[in-house]
């Protein structure tokens, strides 16, 4: 049953979450915490297999500081994976999708103004902020992305889809630009700028609350138990029509291998950057530079690559898309120069914006009628974040034990190439299997 609208208002609505929530992975967890973390986390030195890294004690245990970084982000996916399918179920089935919305919203804003006061002396508490921005990041989009059914019919989905990614990248751009001036003309602490995206976000995200449409459950209310179980019956449910829905099916497994590499190059990207390039001593501005090229023409990729599926198809678009990807891959094994990075940055902006969008509204165009946004919708990001688990981890674990990021870049050319051919197989029109 369709019940969507074509109201502009909750369109544009719903796509202001992106304007205010694309802050965070834009100065959290792509550009300005990165390096500060990279500076500041460190108990020590060490040699691993001739390279000097940095060293972290957590609960007792030595890490490389970035490993942990990645381990860090890699639990947080944990979490999501693991809480989205009860959440999401129970928010179908009661129809408050906006209120868990809120709940990560503001669990997400509260933890990145918390990072203002990460501090070596209290390092595990430090980086409990870290996984509870990311959480609440991540989670908040399980449920924004469920209203994109209700708001517009499949035929508009790219266009509406790749209108929010452009408007984040746009939104972001403006308060990483101020955070950038305030550093480096009034010698602002990096510190402030985590405050700032916490403000951002909960304070635009209001504008959604607005317009987003009133929900409607799908069952009579009944005990809660019965509510909080019905989140599996839910998911459970979903899994069996997937199973039936052929071209759906292959195409989540080949999203499930591809976003391990696509999610693992946002989070790792300055990371690598930062350790990898040779920079001018002490200098971090190019780093900056380099995220708001990702960022600008991130935009732009998203819009051009919309454009382009109108006139092929959202399968033939993501197969370029990842093609580009492994292109990506090999040639940052190799780089060292700043300028290198600058141009490598340029095309990933490109298609990051693009596959994002894109992946999004294909699988939003694949899904069979239903009211079950939310369950559909968490079943989609849980294989993401399964995905991220295994790709942060790797990254991390490779670097661990070589002592060398570079290392863990070749893994990524592998999750790109594995989700092209999977995408291969991916039917262009539904077959619905039967018993």
């Amino acid at each position: 049953m369709k019940f969507f609208t074509k109201d502009s208002k909750q369109i544009n609505g719903w796509a202001f979450y992106d304007w205010a929530n694309s802050a965070y992975p834009l100065v959290i967890t792509s550009a300005i915490f990165p390096i500060y973390y990279s500076k500041v986390a460190s108990h020590g030195k060490k040699m691993i297999e001739g390279e000097v890294v940095d060293i972290v004690n957590f609960f007792g245990f030595e890490f490389i500081n970035t490993e942990l970084y990645s381990y860090a982000f890699s639990f947080s996916f944990l979490l999501v994976s693991l809480m989205a399918p009860i959440l999401s179920g129970i928010a179908d089935y009661v129809g408050n999708k906006k209120l868990f919305l809120k709940f990560f919203c503001y669990l997400g804003s509260v933890s990145c103004i918390s990072l203002y006061f990460f501090n070596m002396d209290r390092f595990e508490l430090s980086v409990l902020s870290i996984v509870l921005a990311s959480v609440g990041f991540w989670g908040s989009l399980v449920f924004y992305n469920a209203f994109l059914p209700e708001i517009a019919p499949p035929e508009e989905h790219d266009r509406i889809s790749a209108k929010g990614y452009s408007w984040g990248y746009i939104g972001s751009v403006v308060l990483m630009l101020g955070n950038v001036v305030g550093m480096l003309v009034f010698d602002m602490p990096a510190k402030y700028a985590f405050v700032t995206v916490g403000l951002w976000w909960a304070g635009f995200a209001q504008i959604t609350y607005i317009h987003l449409p009133k929900e409607r459950g799908i069952k009579e209310s009944k005990a809660f138990s019965s509510i909080v179980f019905n989140g599996y019956r839910e998911l459970k449910n979903v899994w069996r029509e997937f199973m039936k829905l052929v071209r759906l099916k292959r195409y989540l497994l080949s999203y499930f291998v591809y976003s391990m590499g696509v999610q693992t190059v946002m989070l790792m990207a300055v990371i690598f950057g930062n350790k990898e390039i040779d920079w001018p001593e002490g200098d971090t501005t190019g780093l900056l530079i380099a995220v708001l090229i990702i960022q600008l023409i991130g935009a732009v990729g998203a819009w051009f690559f919309a454009r382009l599926s109108k006139k092929t198809s959202n399968l033939l678009v993501l197969k370029i898309i990842l093609f580009i990807w492994v292109f990506i891959c090999m040639m940052a094994y190799y780089i060292h120069k700043p300028i290198e990075f600058y141009i490598l940055a340029a095309v990933v902006g490109f298609v990051m914006g693009g596959v994002q969008s894109m992946s999004r509204s294909t699988y939003s165009k694949f899904l069979p009628e239903t009211k079950d946004h939310a369950s559909y919708f968490s079943f989609f990001d849980v294989l993401e974040k399964i995905g991220i688990v295994i790709g942060t981890f790797l990254f991390g674990f490779i670097q661990g034990v070589t002592g060398d990021m570079r290392n863990s870049v070749l893994v990524l050319i592998l999750f790109f190439v594995v989700g092209f051919l999977l995408l291969l197989f991916v039917p262009k029109n539904e077959r619905i299997r039967t018993a």
